[in-house]
């Protein structure tokens, strides 16, 4: 039995390669191209297919978009992410999601064929590197999202005046503290941000909107 696959990719000529390449193997059977998120789909719903070959950025819904809705319809099925460039966040979400395989559009032809015979074996083509790096920083992003939420109010307000250039004595004046105490409070923050010190305090309190 030839393995079923749907395929979608917004940009008409990509689509086209990609039914020629799979037309042209005779253990795939292209059951429908798609140019949309929406119309991918309705396609899934529709035929069934055993992989979903789906572009991970298209205008309408991205690729991630596509899981998503097809998760909440319990209409899942083994799918392959095809995509230029992928970021870390991507990866988790796409892993999350059930997503049992990741190309990149950059990769030799085999390679996307390989990997859709692999994941219609129910098999995963994720290198390993690739989802141990994005959980490593997706790890490190969360952590240190929560130490900033954990950031007192006056610690908070002391970022807002560091990044403002404010020197301690004058955060002290304005605070109606002392210079000392100010520099326990940056004691505090720079341990819980994990910074070393003003620069790096500026540059992450930018990077989170504390300005």
């Amino acid at each position: 039995m030839p393995i079923r696959v749907v395929i979608v990719d917004d940009h008409q000529i990509v689509l086209h390669g990609l039914q020629q390449l799979f037309s042209r193997h005779g253990d795939f059977e292209v059951l429908q191209c798609c140019s949309t998120g929406a119309s991918a789909i309705d396609a899934v719903l529709q035929t069934r297919p055993d992989v979903l070959v789906l572009d991970l950025r298209m205008p309408d819904l991205s690729g991630l978009a596509v899981l998503r809705t097809l998760t909440e319809k319990k209409a899942e099925c083994r799918s392959v992410l095809l995509t230029a460039a992928v970021r870390d966040d991507e990866v988790m979400e796409a892993v999350k999601l059930g997503a049992m395989g990741l190309v990149l559009k950059e990769s030799q032809p085999e390679v996307l064929l390989d990997c859709v015979r692999k994941v219609a074996r129910g098999e995963q083509w994720i290198e390993r590197e690739t989802v141990t790096r994005a959980f490593r920083n997706y790890v490190a992003r969360e952590s240190s999202a929560r130490d900033a939420a954990a950031l007192t109010p006056r610690e908070t307000e002391i970022v807002r005046m560091v990044s403002q250039g404010l020197r301690n004595k004058a955060i002290g004046d304005r605070l109606s503290i002392s210079e000392g105490t100010v520099k326990v409070h940056l004691h505090n923050i720079y341990e819980k941000l994990g910074v070393d010190g003003r620069l790096e305090l500026v540059i992450v309190a930018q990077q989170r909107g504390i300005n």
